[in-house]
């Protein structure tokens, strides 16, 4: 199944909230991606542009698409960015078919 690394950050009512009645929001995302057939690998707080990342497991990019909409359409965050993550295979058969793309630079 493919790997997903989302970045969040929430709102300030949100952290008001946290605060006040402080919750292990992992195991809300671990309950979201399993209802899709994935799985949680991991939940971290950060310091710096984002608040928090999830390596995510989904089935597909539509599966993981409706966890990421339903999270988003929330009102928790303030933001939700969610990368798919390439294996070291899937990016070397990627290579070997990019020789192929006919590419052409702008004006060239």
């Amino acid at each position: 199944m493919p790997l997903y690394l989302s970045r969040f950050s929430y709102t300030p009512e949100t952290w008001a909230r946290l605060t006040a009645h402080p919750e292990d929001r992992a195991k809300a995302a671990q309950a979201y991606i399993e209802s899709v057939g994935g799985k949680l690998h991991g939940f971290w707080y950060a310091f710096g542009t984002h608040d928090g990342y999830n390596l995510w497991e989904a089935p597909d990019n539509v599966s993981m698409a409706a966890v990421a909409l339903a999270i988003s359409g929330g009102g928790a965050l303030s933001s939700f960015e969610t990368t798919v993550l390439l294996t070291v295979d899937e990016t070397m058969d990627a290579l070997r078919k990019a020789e192929r793309v006919r590419y052409r630079a702008p004006g060239s």
